[in-house]
């Protein structure tokens, strides 16, 4: 075999290549945009006095020129290098993504008719996309460290597409599109990655997740976190507990005395919401009655105790 002459992992990747990535059999890929939907939302969150909503719309695959004639004369386009994949992947915003986030940012209620305007986009327009364009990239880094560790390095800005470049245009490549909600209006962000950039990372995407831990969102759990521990509960001590009839219950009387057999000494069950949490002792300090836990309640226990017969 000649030295120069492609290997059959080569020849498989070609040919991989040539026919496209099947996208249903890359589970991770929606796994990884929806990451990408939660950072890009986290940030937005301290920039914008409005709730902006973002969601992953779908994902589909396309030649890149394809794709790119939709957007033109009608989008902002980021170009970046991801040097962990040797490739460039473009980010882009429709002009209703740019007109919306512009009076988001700047504290507009929706109350003005929204902009309809072909115009060329102004240098603060610009300079607003390029500081969003770099909040993507650090979302996308995040977001694919599940399955690549690569940065995504912000090189210029385009508005004719012609210029976004990253490839050639009749080559295959993977689109996920965004959807913006704000002051009552919205508009589309996509992202776009060669479909050659993927391939070395197909049969990880094909692996469908199992563990949670690490696509959840730190601030979003911390947020349960914080106010799970601010709900308010209730606490009961019961010193004593007996099965009585309906019969004793429907001749109970007002005055009449229920004796029990707890004594000072008797362990206290403490329950909240029927979950028994802890054994506590029973005492008094300053005229007023006190518990000490003492132990934790073994459940399994108590359920075998009550449904055996004693």
């Amino acid at each position: 075999m000649n030295a120069h002459s492609p290997s059959a992992g080569d020849i498989r990747d070609m040919l991989l290549d040539a026919a496209g990535l099947s996208l249903d059999r890359l589970p991770m890929l929606h796994v990884i945009f929806d990451r990408v939907t939660t950072h890009v939302a986290d940030s937005m969150r301290h920039l914008a006095a409005s709730q902006c909503y973002y969601s992953l719309s779908h994902i589909e695959s396309g030649r890149i020129g394809d794709v790119l004639e939709e957007y033109e004369g009608n989008a902002v386009v980021g170009v970046f290098n991801a040097p962990g994949w040797d490739s460039h992947v473009l980010v882009g915003f429709d002009r209703d993504f740019v007109f919306t986030m512009v009076e988001a940012l700047f504290g507009s209620d929706g109350s003005e008719p929204p902009i309809d305007d072909e115009r060329p986009f102004t240098n603060i327009e610009m300079r607003i996309c390029q500081t969003l364009f770099e909040l993507v990239a650090k979302a996308m880094k995040e977001s694919f460290s599940l399955v690549s560790d690569t940065s995504f390095r912000f090189e210029r800005l385009e508005t004719r597409l012609d210029f976004a470049v990253m490839g050639r245009r009749n080559n295959q490549s993977v689109v996920a599109k965004f959807l913006l909600q704000a002051i009552n209006r919205g508009g589309e962000m996509f992202l776009m990655i060669p479909q050659s950039a993927l391939t070395p990372m197909r049969q990880t995407l094909a692996r469908a997740f199992t563990g949670d831990s690490s696509v959840r969102d730190p601030a979003w759990v911390k947020q349960i976190g914080t106010e799970i521990q601010k709900t308010q509960v209730t606490l009961n001590a019961i010193l004593e507990s007996r099965e009585i009839s309906l019969d004793e219950i429907s001749r109970l009387k007002v005055g009449q005395v229920l004796h029990l057999n707890a004594t000072p000494r008797s362990r206290v069950k403490l329950v909240s919401s029927s979950e028994q949490l802890f054994w506590c002792e029973l005492g008094q300090a300053e005229g007023s009655y006190q518990l000490r836990i003492d132990d934790l309640i073994d459940q399994e226990q108590e359920f075998i105790d009550d449904i055996l017969p004693r």
